[in-house]
């Protein structure tokens, strides 16, 4: 499937349900009333997080998507059955602008995550809403609201963890060919990759990332020159920068001078990316004496006072792929484990019970004057346990 990473789309909200005009009317109720049912609310239109799909591919030709209409109201109060929501399934990684204003609505950014993109039309109102005193048979009812239209432009940015960059033929695809069970299509031309190759590089149980190729940078790459300048973006969801260098390039042009170029384009299209972890990968050690290509490589990070880590591999061989994609895991790895917060000392001496307060009642003499709201006047009133009289005996 051809990869798309940019398409135009049109969602619709469904039309809400219309209220009805109805009157209750049986042999003994001549005067039943309105009874006019609600129509149902329209549907609304969702964008979801599909993790299984990387391409707008499914949105070249399918370009307009509308949610189900509310159904009408009907007699005897019956409200109308509310429009069922409709989900367009996108790639994680997709940003939603919307094309009229170029608002951005929202990012997918993990799977399952939802997001309306257009609000369905409100429900119609029965004539019993607008029945009163003065108007016990109201032949008015409302029409359900219409749907929102949007046009939007979806742009996906592919996800990963390591992403590979460099000038043509420095060799990325050979990379990732070498390390994943990615195909890329490999040639001895310029520009052979064409569109961005993602894959999963294993290195045993649990433990994998994922590693995308975008195609060469030229200088001018932020300008429009080449095919850069649309497939920069996609380093932007990335982690970790694999700046690969040709070691002996072609057309003899300095390595230096090659590697201050692309970090330039970089700067030029997005600040962000010039923060990113970076790594220098000097490629194709094969084509020459390990004495030649190490004075190269020491000389190339001393003239660009490099801190951060570099290697020097062979991607045509595996020389030293190994160890980049250990290294590669190991960062990974160290990112997604949060920092754990020191825990505090645990005291060996048991906690002190709060002492109890007990509430001081009053006490009240049962003698004294309770107010009698009924004479208005206060009344002495014994409230102390009486002792049972004795029976009465019966004269004789």
């Amino acid at each position: 499937m051809k990869f798309v990473d940019e398409a135009k789309i049109v969602v619709e909200g469904g039309r809400g349900g219309n209220g009805c005009i109805s009157f209750l009317r049986l042999k003994y109720m001549p005067f039943g009333g309105p009874d006019g049912g609600d129509g149902g609310e329209g549907g609304s239109v969702w964008a979801i997080a599909e993790p299984n799909l990387n391409t707008l591919a499914d949105f070249r030709y399918t370009r307009r998507f509308r949610a189900p209409a509310g159904v009408h109201g009907q007699g005897s109060n019956c409200t109308g059955a509310a429009g069922d929501d409709l989900e367009v399934r996108m790639p994680l990684g997709t940003r939603i602008f919307d094309q009229a204003t170029e608002e951005l609505i929202g990012e997918l950014m993990r799977p399952g995550q939802r997001i309306k993109v257009a609000q369905g039309g409100h429900r119609g109102l029965g004539n019993p809403h607008f029945k009163s005193s003065v108007n016990r048979t109201p032949y008015k009812a409302t029409k359900g609201g219409e749907g929102e239209v949007r046009e939007l432009r979806l742009e996906l940015s592919l996800m990963a963890d390591v992403g590979l960059l460099g000038l043509p033929n420095a060799g990325k695809s050979t990379l990732l060919a070498s390390v994943s069970a990615a195909r890329p299509k490999i040639a001895d031309y310029p520009f052979t990759t064409l569109y961005p190759q993602p894959g999963v590089v294993s290195l045993g149980a649990a433990r994998s990332f994922t590693m995308v190729d975008i195609p060469g940078l030229i200088e001018g790459a932020a300008d429009g020159a080449g095919l850069g300048i649309r497939f920069l973006k996609h380093l932007q969801r990335t982690r970790l920068l694999l700046h690969l260098v040709d070691i002996q390039p072609p057309d003899g042009s300095d390595i230096v001078a090659n590697i201050r170029t692309i970090n330039g384009e970089l700067k030029g299209f997005s600040a962000e990316l010039t923060h990113k972890e970076q790594w220098l990968v000097f490629n194709k050690t094969d084509l020459m004496p390990e004495a030649e290509w190490r004075a190269l490589v020491d000389k190339a990070i001393r003239r660009l006072r490099w801190k951060r880590p570099w290697f020097a591999i062979s991607a045509a061989t595996r020389h030293g792929c190994d160890e980049l994609c250990e290294a590669a895991m190991a960062w990974v790895e160290a990112q997604a484990v949060p920092a754990a917060e020191p825990e505090a000392p645990a005291s060996t001496e048991a906690p002190a019970r709060p002492a109890r307060r007990r509430a001081s009642v009053p006490r009240r003499d049962p003698t004294e004057a309770v107010p009698n709201k009924d004479l208005g006047r206060s009344v002495k009133r014994d409230t102390r346990a009486r002792r049972p009289s004795a029976p009465k005996r019966p004269r004789d």
